[in-house]
């Protein structure tokens, strides 16, 4: 159907929304959703097998999770949850007081419980994970899976394969509403992407027999979420990518492999922005703060000049934003423009669509969009909401 795994999110989401079903945290959009029924999905856990057995389990800090990790302390399994956005390490270990009553073990099992009751486990913590639960946006019943659109799930997946913390047959399983089953068409996957074993929902327990490989590790370059801001901010992926250097392994990443093709590119730029007279003083203004002018992601250059270009204006972007993570937001959320320019030291950007139609489309797809911990000012830019 062509459907992208962006529309695939906005309708789970929406539907969740729409019919009823969705539980707080709302609204749900933009995140893994919590759904009415939640609880009673997570207690299909006890009856697996693969949980009876397990010893060491992860489950995803997401709050529709929360029943999961309460069945993983009750049967005294070790639990690990991936920290928030990996900041201070890979997993937290949840560790009850000693006799813990139940009411303790159901406040360990939630969000504040993972802040009061955890211990950071690092790269040599020896971690010997049996069994990973993971939340996800959409998931089909072959066993593809969709998140929330960051990457993290995939990413801590690689990182406990480079770890040695999983092995290829250690089963994943997600938990799920009914509605969160949907097809998934196979040519969304990616390399990165993780699939599932265990689809659990309210009323039933799917096995995928799901035939297609894990992910073999951290594919450095393809790592959309990877750049070299991120391993500032996470320490233990910076050490990852250190100890893999040192075994000899590839770790460009993928804004390194970009960067190379950007340098071919800027040269021709340059040229472009000198010939460009349609906006001779921005052109002139941003060659000598020595920005190139344009980022160009161009997909049909004859438009150009033909007097039909929509703009957009992104406002409050945070300083610490570099255009290359608007970039990657612009593309996961279906809103490419037809030409970027980036003014990071104004704290704006403005984006060129082909039509009026297509601008639109983006204004509303980048609606509560935040970057680096602000919410972007998204609108059509003020000289063209009175054209046409």
């Amino acid at each position: 159907s062509g459907a992208s795994k962006w529309d695939v999110r906005e309708k789970v989401w929406d539907y969740l929304e729409s019919s009823g079903l969705a539980d707080f945290p709302r609204p749900v959009h933009r995140r893994i959703p919590n759904f009415k029924g939640s609880y009673q999905a997570c207690c299909s856990l006890k009856e697996l097998d693969v949980f009876k057995r397990a010893h060491e389990i992860k489950v995803d800090p997401d709050k529709p999770l929360e029943g999961a990790r309460l069945a993983a302390l009750q049967a005294r399994k070790i639990l690990l949850v991936p920290t928030p956005r990996l900041r201070t390490g890979l997993f937290n270990k949840i560790v009850p007081p000693p006799g813990a009553t139940k009411e303790i073990l159901r406040v360990c099992a939630t969000a504040q419980g993972i802040k009061e009751y955890s211990v950071p486990v690092d790269l040599d913590g020896k971690a010997q994970v049996d069994l990973v639960v993971v939340g996800s946006v959409a998931v089909s019943e072959q066993g593809w899976r969709i998140g929330k659109g960051e990457g993290y799930a995939d990413m801590e997946y690689a990182m406990m394969v480079s770890m040695g913390a999983v092995q290829e047959d250690t089963p994943v399983i997600t938990i799920v509403h009914d509605c969160q089953v949907v097809d998934i068409a196979e040519e969304l996957l990616g390399d990165h992407d993780l699939t599932v074993d265990y689809i659990l929902t309210p009323t039933r327990t799917i096995k995928t027999h799901c035939k297609r490989p894990k992910p073999q590790g951290i594919i450095w370059h393809k790592a959309r979420a990877l750049s070299y801001e991120m391993l500032e901010k996470i320490p233990i992926l910076k050490n990852l990518r250190y100890r893999e250097k040192q075994a000899g392994k590839d770790v460009t990443l993928q804004e390194e492999h970009s960067s190379l093709t950007d340098a071919n590119t800027s040269t021709a730029l340059h040229e472009k922005a000198k010939a460009d007279s349609t906006r001779p003083q921005a052109a002139k203004g941003s060659a000598q703060l020595g920005q190139p002018y344009l980022q160009r992601d161009s997909f049909s250059p004859r438009l150009e000049g033909s007097g039909m270009m929509t703009t957009v204006y992104v406002g409050n972007i945070p300083p610490s934003v570099r255009v290359r993570e608007l970039k990657w937001a612009l593309r996961e959320f279906q809103a490419t423009p037809f030409c970027l320019s980036w003014q990071g030291a104004q704290h704006r950007a403005f984006l060129d669509y082909k039509d009026k139609a297509t601008a639109e489309r983006a204004v509303s797809s980048l609606k509560g969009l935040s970057l680096g911990g602000n919410a972007l000012r998204v609108e059509l830019a003020k000289n063209q909401r009175n054209k046409g």
